[in-house]
C-alpha cells in the first residue's frame, strides 16, 4: 500500500516506520521544517507542504494513496486533511488521530473520516479490559459511530456458558468476530461452544451494545 502521514512528529513517524517495516511505501508529510527528520526514517519520502492546502496534497500524489493518516497534534488540521483526502482525492481509508477528548464526536464520516483513534479512550478502554470481567467494553469507534468493536471477558456464571455460538441470539447489527481463548485467537463457528473466561469481540451497532451486555451478563 502507499499510505500518506499528515503529520511528522513522534506518532508520525512511528507510524512510518512501522508501515515501512510491513512494506509499504510512506509519504510523510509536515509543514514545520523542524519536523522534518529524514535520518529518523530514511526509507520514507519526506515533504515539507502544508497538508491543508490542495496544492500541497496534489504535490503529494494523494489520489494514489490507499490510506491517509493525519497524525497531527492539531485536530482541526486533522480534520482537514481528512476531509479533504476523501472528497477530493477519494482515498479509500482515512485514519484520524483525535488529540482532545472533547472533539471526538466531529471524527466520523462527515469529515471523511473512516476510523477515529483516540489516544484517551483507548488507554481507559485497554484498562478497564484489563480489569472488567462481566463488563462491555468499548475499544474502537468505526465509520461514523455507527459501529464499534466492543469486548466482554465471559463471567463464570453467564447465561451463554455452555451454549454453541450458533444457538445464542445476538442482537440485530451484531456479529462475534473473535473469540480469545487461553491465548489463542479463535474465528467463531456456530458450533463452537462458550466458555468462562472467553474474552468475546464483536462489530456492533453502538444502539443494541447494552441489549448484548444484558445477554452476556444477566442473572
Amino acid at each position: 500500500m502507499r499510505v500518506a502521514i499528515a503529520g511528522a512528529g513522534a506518532v508520525g513517524r512511528s507510524i512510518a516506520q512501522e508501515l515501512l517495516e510491513n512494506g509499504h511505501e510512506v509519504l510523510l508529510i509536515d509543514v514545520d521544517p523542524r519536523a522534518i527528520k529524514i535520518d529518523s526514517v530514511p526509507r520514507a519520502e519526506w515533504l515539507l507542504a502544508d497538508a491543508c492546502e490542495i496544492a500541497s496534497l496534489d504535490e503529494a500524489g494523494l489520489s494514489n494513496c490507499h490510506v491517509v493518516v493525519a497524525s497531527s497534534g492539531d485536530d482541526k488540521v486533522n480534520l482537514v486533511v481528512s476531509l479533504l483526502a476523501k472528497t477530493e482525492y477519494g482515498v479509500p481509508r482515512v485514519v484520524a488521530r483525535i488529540n482532545h477528548p472533547n472533539n471526538e464526536w466531529l471524527f466520523n464520516e462527515s469529515w471523511g473520516v473512516d476510523v477515529a483513534v483516540s489516544t484517551p479512550r483507548l488507554l481507559s478502554a485497554l484498562v478497564e479490559e484489563a480489569v472488567s470481567v462481566g463488563d462491555l467494553v468499548r475499544l474502537m469507534t468505526f465509520r461514523q459511530g455507527q459501529a464499534n468493536l466492543v469486548e466482554l471477558t465471559l463471567a463464570e456464571d453467564a447465561p451463554v456458558v455452555g451454549q454453541r455460538a450458533g444457538s445464542v441470539p445476538w442482537p440485530e447489527d451484531s456479529a462475534l468476530v473473535a473469540i480469545l481463548r487461553e491465548g489463542r485467537v479463535l474465528v467463531p463457528t456456530s458450533d463452537d461452544p462458550l466458555e468462562a473466561g472467553d474474552e468475546l469481540l464483536f462489530v456492533a451497532n453502538q444502539e443494541v451494545e447494552q441489549e448484548l451486555a444484558h445477554l452476556l451478563s444477566q442473572h
